[in-house]
């Protein structure tokens, strides 16, 4: 997007929101308007009255209590999280949705504050408790624009019992495995092919969605190296940063992980909710996923069946930041409301109902408790735990401390660009016919590959 048309959204949205006199000089900033604070965002994947929820609820009760005038709202945007970008994008370009909270994706965070839709934020919404790899999507060039609100990144996820009926003598992977032990356990398992409905050793998200674009940068950062330092799809500025042998290389790295003998057929058409379904049935033995796998998975497994371990490689680093729309009239208290729903004790609530949370105190603290009491189901009327998710001592996930937190770390971003919608777009598409009937070699791929970004990204 040119600079042009930065200025004229900046200047639509501020002309609409009173913000600039008539002549065009700006004006001193107006005072919230009490009323409700709108917040916009996607499904709540903890359910109905899910954690989000009871956060807000929670603010709510205080402001009651401190009769501000003000009240948060929350508003779920229905479809994908492509659909809710496009839903977000057109609603604060237009002015046709009043959004003072808008809930968005990491890599959506350049996009929006590329084009005025965001405001930038106080430095201090950020501090030494974020985990810096999270901490780091919050940021436009010199801004804050977001606080990190819950995080993401992928796992490996594996079932125990298929292990053991295959005669596998190593059940516990939670100190993690390279590729090559990965599929040397698969091989195990193919030399039992009577073992229930098995029918390969792993399944993904190979979809033409972003479920195949997460998965690809994983296999891209992973063939770089064990630092991944060395390849970039984008530099800070967001311009286009890679070369073909990179992307070669890359290119051999996902055909290797997706090949037939070790992948499921049907990962090719699958999301979340298909490959999750395919793995409990037990179709494959191995899942990559993410952290809210974790609790829903556990409510059909116990531990004997089930066990999470760091994915092989890199994995990606996902979640959703908080920001305030630029056209928002309660910029003020809507940055309050955020701080609340991002601070330690809101983050443990978030960890607790099964989200990755953005801050260390969460996973290490044992001081910092979740302050709700509604968080965890309260069981049947027979009093039998509803919530079957293992947790620790402290009442955490249990791998918080020893798998999630570590690999929150590590995790490696996908391009960060203000065209970042292009990029992903382009990648799925080009990488389309890796997974078709007759693939083009790797280097033909990523030739073709590395004209279409470059088309798509300025260099």
């Amino acid at each position: 997007m040119g600079r042009g048309r930065r200025l004229l959204i900046a200047s639509v949205l501020l002309a609409g929101t009173a913000c600039t006199g008539g002549s065009g000089t700006p004006a001193a900033p107006s005072p919230d308007v009490a009323g409700d604070i709108v917040v916009a965002g996607g499904r709540d994947v903890t359910g109905q009255n899910g954690i989000r929820q009871q956060l807000i609820d929670d603010w709510n009760e205080r402001e009651r209590k401190a009769n501000s005038g003000y009240r948060a709202r929350l508003v779920e945007l229905p479809g994908s999280a492509d659909e809710q970008r496009s839903q977000l994008l057109g609603a604060l370009q237009s002015g046709s949705a009043v959004y003072d909270v808008v809930n968005l994706d990491v890599t959506w965070v350049p996009e929006f504050a590329a084009a005025g839709l965001i405001r930038p934020l106080p430095p201090n919404v950020l501090d030494g408790d974020h985990i810096k790899s999270v901490a780091d999507t919050a940021r436009w060039g010199d801004e804050v624009y977001a606080v990190p609100f819950n995080s993401d990144v992928g796992l490996l996820y594996y079932r125990r019992d298929l292990l053991k009926a295959a005669g596998v003598q190593r059940t516990d992977l939670s100190a993690g495995l390279d590729w090559g032990q990965l599929e040397d356990l698969i091989e195990e398992i193919d030399e039992h092919p009577a073992v229930g409905a098995y029918e390969k050793g792993w399944t993904t998200q190979l979809a033409p969605y972003e479920g195949r674009t997460v998965n690809a940068v994983e296999a891209f950062a992973s063939a770089a190296g064990p630092s991944a330092e060395g390849f970039h799809f984008t530099g800070a500025d967001g311009h286009y940063d890679a070369d073909v042998a990179q992307l070669t290389a890359g290119v051999a790295e996902l055909r290797r992980r997706t090949e037939s003998p070790y992948t499921l057929q049907d990962a090719v058409h699958s999301d979340e909710a298909a490959t999750m379904s395919d793995f409990a049935d037990g179709r494959t033995a191995f899942l990559r996923h993410w952290p809210y796998a974790y609790r829903t998975l556990h409510q059909s497994f116990d531990e004997e069946q089930l066990g999470v371990a760091p994915l092989p490689g890199r994995a990606v680093l996902g979640g959703q930041n908080l920001a305030v729309a630029e056209g928002s009239q309660r910029a003020g208290k809507a940055t309050e409301l955020i701080r609340y729903l991002t601070g330690p004790e809101s983050e443990r609530c978030l960890l607790d109902a099964g989200f990755a949370a953005t801050r260390t105190s969460a996973y290490a603290d044992d001081g910092i408790g979740c302050t709700l009491h509604t968080t965890v189901p309260s069981g049947s009327p027979t009093g039998e735990r509803a919530d079957r998710m293992p947790r620790d001592k402290a009442g955490r996930p249990a791998y918080a401390r020893g798998i999630l937190l570590p690999a929150l770390r590590d995790a490696v971003q996908r391009p960060r660009t203000p065209l970042y919608g292009a990029f992903t777009q382009t990648f799925t598409a080009q990488l389309g016919p890796l997974f078709g009937d007759s693939p083009p070699g790797d280097a033909e791929l990523a030739a073709a590959l590395d004209a279409a970004l470059r088309k798509a990204l300025p260099d």
